[in-house]
């Protein structure tokens, strides 16, 4: 670690200063918009880029979800499977449902890929096809509601239990309009669900009740053109309704950067389309989404007057912010509004190349983070070949009027934009090398090598924290670590028995 602080000192210098740039106090910001109410009995909108809750109604009270549990079956789906394999539909799957539910026409001994069974899945509710995933995936729907139930743990739901991938009447099987919220948003950022589910037709093939295949429709009104509840801007949804549950409904929309997110339960028809509309209606008129690397100036000087072996550090910056990340905020606030607050935990599944996060609050509300990360480019002139000798010799006015492309220039000589590629600050003239040396050139290279050794390391200590957390967790739960691993044994059992002959494993996102 000495040497490590010996060799990076820019680093350690730029992170004291970046620290010591979030002091200060700030004026009172607005009141979070909270003027809305809905009939449904548990409902909720959130921004899917954040996850934070712009405004919800008994967000953590238990309901029934119905069929929007079918929004979990996909993701785990799409997740462990390859779309092009072929699911069997066994007794089981086809005739362990409710009479009069949902269904697809699918029978016993038929065969389509999961793909299809998807689309029967999400457009129809179809729970014949629900069933064939589960023991597809699984073995049992049985065995696949305890994906469930992991997977519901990792998104960081604590009011929900499945007891099966289709979401009929169990007094066992249940949610909050909360934890609907956070699986929706995870499916709903996986571009192979958003794909499926934002289908408005789809022909399922012939099978052995439907010779000529069976075109299918989503059941969510507000995906409808022609219907008075449709909503511009709607990605897609899924619908639910069981005697228990009434009337659910999963919604997700996007318009000027913004995605929503939304969740009704306990609803009843059709109050529960308008009270979605609502919702949605509530978070596109009251909040915008920003960019933090966009707005944030606290940190720029860092940059100031720094050197590291010689090199001064102006251009580029050390240290950037993740371009990507996101933060919401009412449209009254300024984003100078918000509280920048600096943490070190940064996990496996973050940017690589993060060293920090900025965690932002609005009054005490999450409202977004970003990433403080090494702005890779700063070592990029340690990687630049050496120029070809004859443009290196040329005066720097003689090459441009030489080797520029005529279409690059102006009538006032070379343009804005190719002067600003040609005289890149990435690109070190022979002149710059000289003076810089091979000395430099090593050093850089050695604290770049240092410092992926340290990152290295500190993943490892960290997965190590975070492996006992998990266990800690296990304990808590009341289930052993004994338990816990036989039954991820028997769920390999039944992965691999179900799995013979298929191409390729686990399907990658195209």
């Amino acid at each position: 670690m000495t040497q490590f602080a010996k060799r990076f000192p820019v680093f350690f210098l730029c992170l004291l200063l970046f620290v010591s740039s979030f002091a200060g106090t700030s004026k009172a910001a607005a009141e979070w918009p909270s003027d809305l109410s809905v009939s449904a009995q548990g409902a909720i909108v959130m921004d899917a880029d954040t996850g934070t809750v712009l405004w919800g109604q008994n967000i953590h009270t238990q309901y029934f979800p119905a069929s929007i549990t079918k929004v979990m079956t996909a993701l785990l789906v799409i997740e462990n499977c390859d779309l092009d394999d072929t699911v069997t539909f066994s007794h089981n799957a086809v005739f362990n449902v409710e009479s009069g539910s949902s269904n697809a026409g699918i029978n016993e001994g038929d065969k389509l890929s999961v793909r299809d069974c998807l689309y029967a899945l999400l457009l129809k509710s179809a729970n014949e096809a629900a069933n064939a995933l589960a023991e597809h995936v699984a073995g049992s729907t049985e065995a696949f509601a305890d994906m469930m139930n992991a997977k519901a743990k990792e998104l960081g739901c604590t009011n929900t239990n499945f007891a099966n991938p289709s979401g009929l009447n169990n007094p066992e099987h249940y949610t909050s309009p909360y934890d609907m919220a956070l699986i929706a948003r995870a499916a709903f950022n996986n571009p192979t669900f958003e794909e499926i589910d934002s289908t408005t037709y789809y022909k399922l093939p012939p099978n052995s009740i439907n010779k000529e295949g069976l075109t299918i429709y989503p059941g969510h009104r507000m995906m409808k053109k022609n219907s008075p509840y449709y909503y511009p801007g709607i990605i897609g949804g899924k619908t639910g309704y069981t005697t228990l549950a009434g009337n659910t409904l999963v919604t997700c929309a996007e318009k000027n950067g913004l995605k929503l997110i939304t969740v009704i339960l306990k609803g009843s028809t059709p109050v529960y389309w308008s009270d979605t509309k609502k919702l949605l209606d509530f978070g596109f008129e009251n909040f915008v989404s920003l960019k933090p690397a966009d707005y944030e100036k606290t940190y720029s000087s860092i940059t100031s007057d720094l050197s590291f072996s010689g090199l001064s550090i102006k251009h580029p910056e050390a240290l950037v912010l993740d371009p990507d990340s996101r933060i919401i905020l009412p449209k009254t606030a300024e984003f100078s509004d918000a509280k920048a607050e600096l943490s070190y935990d940064i996990s496996a599944d973050d940017p690589e190349g993060a060293i920090a996060k900025i965690n932002y609050r609005y009054n005490e509300r999450v409202v977004g983070s970003t990433f403080v990360e090494i702005n890779k480019e700063l070592f990029q002139t340690g990687g630049q070949k050496e120029p070809p000798a004859a443009e290196a010799s040329a005066p720097a006015k003689e090459m441009e009027s030489e080797t520029i492309p005529e279409s690059r220039q102006t009538s006032a000589g070379v343009s804005d934009e190719y002067r600003q590629k040609a005289l890149s600050p990435f690109k070190i003239p022979l002149a710059a090398w000289l003076i810089l040396g091979g000395v430099g050139l090593l050093v850089l290279i050695g604290a770049l090598v240092s410092f992926f050794l340290y990152k290295k390391h500190k993943d490892e200590e960290d997965f190590l924290i975070r492996r006992e957390q998990r266990m800690k967790r296990l304990k808590d739960s009341g289930v052993s670590v004994d338990e816990f691993n036989s039954i991820l044994e028997q769920r390999r059992s039944s992965f691999t028995s179900k799995r013979k002959g298929r191409r390729g494993g686990r399907w990658k996102f195209r």
